[in-house]
Parts: C-alpha cells; sequence; structure tokens
C-alpha cells in the first residue's frame, strides 16, 4: 500500500491471511501505517466518483436518501474484490484529512511454518501523525519542523510523538492488533 500524494513515498509492503475481510485488512493497514484508527475508513473499487464506486467499510444508521450504499467490510472476504495480482483498491482513512492509499494486491505467498500473520515485510518512511491535516497539512508540518526560525517551530516540535522522524520505519518494529478484538471493542463495549 502506498500513501497517495506523498513525495517520496510512504508505503508498507504486508504479508495478510488469505481468509482476511476488509476488516481484517483495514486494522492491518491502520498498524502497519502508524495509524491510531480514530478516524472513519472506506474501500472504494471501480468509479472514480464516490458515489458511483463500491463502498466497503463501516455501514451507518444514519443514511441519507442520496447517500452511496455501504457494504460492511467484516462480511466482505479481500479475496472477493482483490482475487488477482495487480489488482486495485483505494483505502481512504480520516475523512477530514483525507488520507488517500493505494492498496496493490501483489501475489499469494507460501505460509511459513511457525510465523504470525499480518506480517510487515517492507517499507519506508515514518506515517504522518494523526490529524495534522492531510497532505498539505503534513508538508506544512514538516516546514515547520525543519526550520527553526518558523513561528510554528516549537509549539509543533512538542505536538508530535516523542521519537518520530518523517525517515523513521522499521518493518520488524510494527505490531498487529488482532481484529476481531478491535472489531468488539468498536460495536460491542459500552461508553465508560
Amino acid at each position: 500500500m502506498e500513501l497517495m500524494g506523498i513525495s517520496p513515498p510512504i508505503w508498507r509492503e504486508i504479508l495478510v491471511p488469505a481468509r482476511y475481510s476488509f476488516w481484517d485488512l483495514h486494522v492491518a493497514v491502520q498498524d502497519a501505517m502508524g495509524w491510531l484508527d480514530y478516524h472513519l475508513h472506506e474501500f472504494r473499487f471501480g468509479e472514480s466518483s464516490r458515489d458511483e464506486a463500491l463502498l466497503i467499510s463501516i455501514p451507518s444508521d444514519d443514511v441519507w436518501d442520496d447517500s452511496p450504499e455501504v457494504q460492511p467490510g467484516w462480511d466482505i472476504p479481500v479475496i472477493e474484490f482483490l482475487p488477482e495480482s495487480g489488482d486495485r483498491a483505494e483505502y481512504e482513512y480520516d475523512f477530514g484529512d483525507g488520507w488517500i492509499h493505494e492498496i496493490t494486491y501483489l501475489s499469494v505467498e507460501p505460509r511459513e511454518k511457525g510465523q504470525g500473520y499480518p506480517k510487515c515485510v517492507a517499507g519506508e518512511r515514518a506515517c504522518p501523525p494523526e490529524d495534522c491535516g492531510g497532505v498539505h497539512g503534513y508538508q506544512s508540518l514538516l516546514g515547520a519542523l525543519f526550520d527553526p526560525s518558523h513561528p510554528e517551530h516549537e509549539s509543533l516540535s512538542h505536538w508530535i510523538p516523542r521519537g518520530w522522524g518523517p525517515e523513521l520505519f522499521k518493518p520488524e518494529k510494527v505490531r498487529f492488533d488482532n481484529p476481531l478484538k478491535r472489531w468488539e471493542k468498536a460495536f460491542t463495549e459500552e461508553d465508560m
């Protein structure tokens, strides 16, 4: 997967089980990129217009008459829409910031005995911090962080996560949550 609109690119290559649903893939993307899953997401297939594309995500009870239909990600196997090498999907995270990822199915790999999945096997560059304002906000953030004379340098330096740097990424450091536990936390636990 590659985060669109940023150069040099921010990307990840992950291995996921063939049985994964789109909910499971969403959790793996969040973990591999370093997002915190604070915002809504959606997988899109087909048309360039959201109104005409097939949407897979979390269906809402608050549907307007002109709202496109959203299919529940936990009910749909990834292999149903990404069956062949080279197939692609668009994944958007945080509709306010508008982080668009291009997901590309590369290949089927034999399962390694004793290896847990999903697994991040490659990637480059750190994920932008949550709520930094999308591609434009991220570029502004980097400009301020790398310019000690910038009026927001000091405050933004304290705002970003400790140890974060735009070039820092190690695939072996990625830890993946259990998608079922994430689903239960999101949809079955009552607010405290």
